[in-house]
């Protein structure tokens, strides 16, 4: 469903998956966020395209992709494109795509 809601909304945008420099996915579940962001993607993500903090903190449930988010944006260059994700109980989710200004 989270992958399904993700390419629903680059559609939406007209942004190719392609186009994505990150994913910054809910910290919950690492086997979670490679099958999703491997659907997103097409191929399976590196740590780079869609970075993991769940070995430092755990699960920090809907905050993790926030946290993910400040510990791996600083390196994006303008014009940068990327996928913040976050979902929990009930098939609740929400993505916001990000773009760095210059």
């Amino acid at each position: 469903m989270v992958a399904e809601l993700i390419l629903g909304q680059l559609e939406h945008l007209s942004i190719p998956p392609s186009a994505l420099r990150r994913m910054w996915l809910h910290q919950a579940n690492a086997g979670m966020n490679r099958l999703i962001a491997s659907r997103v993607l097409g191929h399976e993500a590196s740590a780079d395209e869609s970075p993991t903090v769940l070995d430092t903190y755990a699960n920090t449930s809907s905050a993790g992709s926030i946290i993910a988010f400040h510990l791996n944006s600083d390196d994006l260059a303008v014009g940068d494109a990327g996928l913040i994700c976050s979902f929990g109980a009930g098939y609740s989710a929400g993505t916001v795509v990000v773009r760095k200004a210059g």
